[in-house]
């Protein structure tokens, strides 16, 4: 197993050890948009009905949308909820949270008729608690609840930029799975 596959698979099965792995690993860089955009065109297949515009689209707007969640996440949490021992770059957070989108690979699944509805949150829900640790791990928590904050804080913002990139796009309210 590669390097890259190994660390998306640990990322899936949530282990806070492979956060740290690269947090610490500036090469790690391509990696983490690597995991960022299969786990799009796994959307994005898992959505297929919708054409492959929107294939095309969701890896766009996902790679956007970790640029600017990892950029919210980096504020918010060295800025505004740091802990004493919070130390962290944007790089950092570009890479663990790369990583933590690993989960998202399942939404592939999508593409069997009738499993969408239920894959589409169930890859949300993981991908989210993949990132409550990549953040805690990123930003030397020892509070999960605060990583959880800064997720969620961090979330609203690349809600609003999905949004509006897809509103932009006159995709609004057409695609499932972001």
């Amino acid at each position: 197993m590669s390097k890259f596959t190994d660390r998306m698979w640990r990322a899936a099965k949530l282990d806070a050890g492979v956060y740290e792995e690269v947090e610490a690993d500036k090469s790690a860089m391509g990696q983490a948009m690597g995991a960022v955009v299969l786990s799009s065109l796994a959307a994005g297949v898992g959505n297929i009905a919708f054409g492959f515009g929107p294939l095309i689209l969701m890896t766009v707007v996902s790679l956007l949308g970790w640029y600017a969640w990892a950029f919210a996440v980096y504020f918010i949490g060295t800025k505004w909820l740091p802990e004493p021992q919070t130390k962290a770059d944007y790089g950092q957070l570009l890479r663990t949270i790369g990583f933590s989108s690993s989960p998202g690979v399942i939404r592939v699944l999508g593409v069997i008729p009738g499993l969408s509805a239920a894959v589409t949150p169930v890859a949300g829900i993981w991908m989210l608690v993949s990132m409550v640790i990549a953040v805690r791990q990123s930003l030397d928590y020892k509070s999960t609840g605060r990583a959880v904050g800064v997720c969620l804080l961090g979330w609203l913002v690349y809600l609003l930029l999905v949004a509006l990139l897809l509103s932009l796009a006159g995709m609004g309210g057409r695609m499932q799975g972001m």
